[in-house]
C-alpha cells in the first residue's frame, strides 16, 4: 500500500523550515504532496503558482532521493479535505515550539474527529530552522534585509525582485 502524506501551509514564501519538513516527510511516505492553502481573504506575496514553482524547483530533488513522489497542489477549504482528494491517509505538521504543539493539537484533534482515517503526524523543526517563520522573512526581505540564512537561493531572489517592484 503506497503511503501518501499531505503537508498544508502558505508557502509565502517558501522557507528553509519548510524544506526542513519536506525533507524529513519525504523519508515517511511513499508520495508527499505539499497542500498551498489559497483564501480569497488573503494578499499573498506570491501567487500560489509561484509558490507551486518555488517548492518544486527547491524540495524536488531531495524528495526523489529519498524515493518520494513530491506534488504540489492547491486548496481553499480544510486540510482533511484536501487530504481526502488526494488520497493522503497522513497530515504532516512541523512544530517549531511548544506554542505551535498546543495549536496543532487542538488542530489534529479536531481533524481526527472529522476524519479518523487521516493520521497526523509532527515532525519536530531541525535546530538550525526552528526559529524561521515565512511572515518574518517576508517583512524582513520586503524592508530590504538579507533573508540568505533563512530561505533557499531562489526564494531569496524572488523576494529580493518583489522588494525592488
Amino acid at each position: 500500500m503506497q503511503r501518501v502524506a499531505l503537508y498544508t501551509g502558505s508557502f509565502d514564501p517558501v522557507t528553509n523550515g519548510h524544506v526542513d519538513v519536506i525533507r524529513a516527510a519525504s523519508r515517511l511516505c511513499d508520495k508527499l504532496v505539499v497542500a498551498i492553502g489559497v483564501h480569497p481573504g488573503k494578499a499573498p506575496l506570491f501567487t500560489a503558482q509561484e509558490r507551486a514553482a518555488m517548492i518544486q524547483q527547491v524540495c524536488a530533488a531531495d524528495a526523489e532521493a529519498h524515493h518520494c513522489e513530491l506534488s504540489v497542489v492547491t486548496f481553499s477549504g480544510l486540510a482533511v479535505e484536501a487530504a481526502r482528494e488526494v488520497g493522503a491517509d497522513i497530515i504532516i505538521r512541523g512544530l517549531r515550539d511548544s506554542t505551535d504543539l498546543d495549536y496543532e493539537m487542538s488542530m489534529a484533534g479536531m481533524n481526527g474527529v472529522m476524519a479518523p482515517e487521516v493520521q497526523t503526524v509532527f515532525l519536530p523543526a531541525g535546530l538550525n530552522v526552528r526559529h524561521i517563520t515565512a511572515t518574518l522573512v517576508r517583512q524582513i526581505a520586503l524592508m530590504g534585509g538579507d533573508v540568505s540564512a533563512f530561505a533557499p537561493p531562489l526564494v531569496v531572489e524572488a523576494l529580493r525582485s518583489k522588494a525592488r517592484k
